[in-house]
């Protein structure tokens, strides 16, 4: 008797510090990421202008920013089997298993035309190089007042998209794509 009275103390020890509850802890999301990978689309255009794009790194997920000059009020973001430029129609190639497409409803130029961003590299506008979900951010482009930008990611990971006020003025269109499921 002793000896089950052990048992069932050691199992109701080991259920309390979370030892026996792999089922639980596999249904746990990742860092509590619910998001999913359908398209996001808010389409609403604006006279916002792109000024610049950015990245960061973060624990959970890689970080992509658009910064704009006025407030930036819609976009389209989703996984695609290519992202092409604006205009031309053209294939941009982009390293990794998966690309985002995305596209803002805003220019990256000014009402007579002169450009507002103007990247240095079109083909790497961010260095992501050794980042975790990250591949490549190139420019595909500013016409007809919206911008594109391909972001090849590692594989179809779990991604959100907001939009962000401020700094000043300004607001920022923000694409978080988690490392993992």
């Amino acid at each position: 008797m002793r000896r089950f009275i052990a048992l069932v103390a050691a199992v109701v020890a080991a259920v309390a510090l979370g030892g026996l509850s792999p089922a639980a802890a596999a249904s746990e999301p990742y860092c509590g990421i619910r998001w999913g990978s359908v398209p996001e689309v808010h389409d609403e255009y604006s006279n916002a202008q792109l000024v610049n794009v950015r990245a960061g790194r973060h624990g959970c997920y890689d970080r992509l920013v658009l910064d704009f000059r006025g407030d930036v009020d819609g976009y389209r973001v989703e996984y695609v089997s290519s992202v092409t430029t604006d205009g031309a129609g053209q294939v941009l190639p982009l390293r990794g298993d998966a690309r985002l497409q995305v596209v803002a409803l805003a220019a990256a130029y000014d009402d007579v035309g002169n450009p507002t961003y103007r990247p240095a590299n079109p083909s790497e506008l961010v260095d992501v190089s050794g980042w975790r979900t990250f591949r490549q951010i190139g420019w595909a482009g500013s016409f007809e007042g919206q911008t594109t930008i391909g972001l090849g990611v590692r594989a179809r990971l779990p991604f959100r998209v907001f939009i962000l006020d401020g700094p000043g003025t300004g607001s920022r269109l923000v694409i978080d794509v988690a490392h993992r499921w």
